[in-house]
């Protein structure tokens, strides 16, 4: 039950009667841009949680090595 050549073809004229031809361009052009934008926020969230999750993992070994550091120090007082 897949979609035919004339039922696209049905679609496509329902949509140009519906727009107009001048009309179909600028919602292309908004779809893309709106697409483009979504996936620069993607990009941009992605960078992100990488730069938070090495700042963690910095933070991480910094306490671990200063715990460690201390524990040693008690050791040997």
């Amino acid at each position: 039950m897949g979609v035919s050549t004339w039922q696209i073809m049905v679609i496509l004229l329902v949509v140009l009667l519906l727009f107009g031809g001048k009309k179909i361009p600028e919602l292309a052009s908004g779809l893309g841009k709106g697409i483009k934008n979504f996936k620069d926020a993607v990009k941009e969230g992605e960078e992100t949680d990488i730069k938070t999750t090495e700042k963690t993992d910095k933070i991480e070994n910094q306490t671990t090595t200063a715990n460690s550091t201390t524990k040693e120090q008690e050791k040997n007082a």
